[in-house]
């Protein structure tokens, strides 16, 4: 990215990946408008780890879809790898995403009647790879699962889905991964190690992680953090 940005304490940084100023973000309700983001601001450089916490309703999630340009702010501007989003249409937001975003959700969202391997094969057909199996075998052996490639997700326990989603999210080579509550469907232990996983490629392939979770001890592990309330941004946590 050209070009500078201030952090919350006017520190510039010239690696900032997402560069969030005064983002609002209202809907019309039967009672009138409802503000759901009220003028957050904040930075996330290149290659760091960064989480986002907040109760539920706080507007963690709708933060999460503007910040990969899956909806646009009633005022303020988001810039993604040096490009305004809500200056981008539809096609050239997805565009964007495809070449430099991979998402990790609670609900796995994986396709039943593919393999883990053919649901992994997924976003490299999309861009046209002709190396498409051969890079899903490699993630999917990254993520601990070579020997599970060929079953289908009913055949999977909920953590080895969640691998498999992982797997997906890194295949094409993301410079940002969204992590959106990645271990709430999963028992404590499964957690932990998928949360590991998560952490070990943040550092081996330098991805940029944004995590979205209530869970204050996963929000720790990143090397910083931010407290939404009622939609607006609390404090920011080295």
């Amino acid at each position: 990215m050209s070009g500078s940005s201030p952090d919350s304490d006017g520190t510039q940084h010239e690696d900032a990946l997402l560069d969030v100023r005064d983002v609002s973000k209202s809907v019309s309700g039967p009672e009138g408008r409802l503000d759901i983001l009220s003028g957050v601001s904040l930075q996330v450089r290149a290659g760091e780890s960064f989480a986002i916490v907040g109760a539920s309703g706080s507007g963690k999630t709708t933060l999460l879809g503007l910040l990969a340009g899956l909806d646009t702010p009633s005022g303020g501007s988001v810039r993604l790898g040096g490009h305004a989003l809500e200056s981008l249409d539809e096609e050239a937001r997805a565009d964007l995403r495809r070449r430099l975003v991979g998402f990790v959700f609670q609900s796995f969202h994986l396709l039943p009647a593919l393999t883990a391997e053919e649901n992994v094969m997924l976003p490299l057909e999309l861009e046209g790879s002709n190396d498409a199996r051969t890079r899903a075998r490699a993630a999917l052996a990254s993520v601990g699962l070579g020997a599970r490639q060929r079953h289908y997700p009913a055949q999977l326990s909920g953590g080895e889905q969640q691998r498999v989603a992982i797997a997906r999210a890194f295949v094409h080579g993301p410079r940002l991964l969204f992590a959106d509550e990645p271990t709430g469907n999963l028992d404590q232990r499964t957690g932990h190690h998928v949360s590991d996983l998560l952490f070990a490629l943040n550092r081996d392939h330098h991805t940029t992680l944004v995590l979205v979770t209530h869970d204050s001890r996963l929000a720790e592990r990143c090397h910083r953090r931010v407290e939404l309330q009622e939609g607006r941004l609390l404090a920011s946590v080295a």
